[in-house]
């Protein structure tokens, strides 16, 4: 269809000799495009009409020059039309302005998320990796409740899971089965925390039982050392003894290995100690200058199995145990461990798969029973041997009972203890 109207042959390549004239076309409607008014932002422009704010178009040019011609060149004088910034573009500079109290807040909610996630599924690995085998309700006729939380720790001469290479290295020999090479009460109490340590030669009653794995009754098995009650029938049996002779009931119990013992300090990069005075032990490989040192896991071994280098023997070994294990939990119960995970992870994956602790045991009384440690290594409580009256049949020590029973009776009220033992 030819729009062009028939204006009589010209400017159709006629060959008429008039000029071709300028031809005509039909009038176009432009299409309507709304215009927006101005926002009151962005200042009043004298140029906008009522015409445009309703999206009328002429069509017609008023010879308006658009662009950066007005005062100053930047657009904003007589004869322009000022420049349009988006809402978020934040004004001529073109980047949005930015809101720092809310990245800030966002970002700390990260964190914070992400914190606790970490935590979490670290506790959740962690209580994994407990081993909780050793059921104190198969203890019976148990002593009651005192205001004090009371943990039974032991260090057995377990050989489990190491090589000769290691039994030779550790110098632990390669008997089978395991032994309690020390005892020790820990009373969590308000008015101050208290280490008791036994010396596995204490002379004492060992009581009737039920067997932990046949679940028979048997008699009581009369006088000896606390270390037999172990061999007899394990930790149940161990705990059974300890409240017997004592009074005092045992809420917690937790061992641990020679190897497992080893591998914690030198997941800690060794444990600081300050030895006052140097001595040899071939037996158990200690051989000690006086100072302060670092002590490696070999090393912290054999600093707390030492005996036969001591006039008081097994008294000044319980000694040296408690205050390597303060210093232990000392070293341990520290936000550059806890918050560390390069030393928390190879730490708890050195020493909880070794460690056997009650069923009712949980991390978080773990991490309890280190915190009360660190605050007998702090000042916060004290350390001490069971009041020790004499010597007894086999070579064994008989306890001080008129002390043993104020002892146990002050931990009981959770009172400040004031009983003191003499080795």
């Amino acid at each position: 269809m030819n729009d062009w109207p028939d204006d009589g042959g010209y400017g159709r390549g006629s060959a008429n000799p008039r000029s071709e004239g300028p031809r005509r076309m039909r009038h176009v409607q432009r299409p309507q495009v709304p215009q927006q008014p101005p926002r009151h932002d962005q200042g009043y422009n004298p140029n906008f009409t009522q015409a445009q704010a309703s999206g009328y178009d002429s069509g017609y040019n008023t010879g308006q020059v658009y662009g950066p011609q007005g005062r100053g060149g930047d657009g904003g004088g007589h004869g322009t039309v000022p420049p349009q910034y988006s809402p978020r573009s934040g004004g001529p500079g073109g980047g949005a302005p930015v809101d720092w109290r809310k990245r800030i807040k966002v970002g700390s909610i990260v964190l914070v998320v992400g914190v606790l996630a970490w935590g979490i599924g670290t506790y959740a690995w962690a209580s994994s990796q407990m081993r909780n085998e050793v059921d104190l309700s198969k203890v019976i006729e148990r002593p009651e409740e005192g205001d004090c939380t009371t943990y039974l720790i032991v260090g057995s001469d377990s050989r489990e899971g190491m090589s000769a290479e290691e039994k030779k290295k550790l110098h632990t020999g390669s008997a089978e089965g395991k032994r309690t090479d020390s005892m020790m009460i820990l009373a969590a109490c308000s008015s101050g925390n208290t280490m008791i340590s036994l010396p596995r030669d204490s002379w004492v009653t060992i009581p009737s039982f039920v067997g932990s794995e046949s679940g028979k009754q048997f008699g009581p098995r009369g006088g000896s050392k606390l270390n037999a009650a172990y061999a007899m029938d394990g930790p149940e049996l161990l705990v059974r003894t300890v409240e017997y002779n004592t009074g005092l009931r045992i809420d917690h119990y937790a061992e641990i290995g020679f190897a497992g013992f080893a591998n914690i300090v030198d997941a800690l990069g060794g444990v600081e100690m300050n030895i006052e005075k140097g001595f040899k032990d071939k037996k158990s490989g200690a051989d000690f200058q006086a100072g302060q040192q670092t002590l490696n896991g070999e090393q912290a071994l054999a600093f707390v199995r030492t005996r036969y280098a001591f006039a008081q023997s097994d008294l000044q070994r319980t000694k040296n145990q408690q205050k390597f294990l303060s210093a232990l939990a000392n070293q341990a119960a520290t936000p550059g461990t806890i918050l560390n995970p390069f030393t928390l992870y190879p730490t708890l994956g050195a020493g909880l798969d070794t460690l056997i602790v009650d069923k009712d045991m949980s991390l978080y009384d773990l991490g309890k029973m280190f915190f009360a440690m660190k605050g007998v290594n702090s000042g916060d409580g004290r350390s001490m041997n069971m009041p020790i009256a004499g010597g007894a049949p086999q070579g064994s020590l008989k306890w001080d009972m008129p002390k043993v029973k104020e002892l146990v009776r002050q931990i009981q009220n959770d009172e400040k203890v004031t009983v003191t033992s003499d080795r």
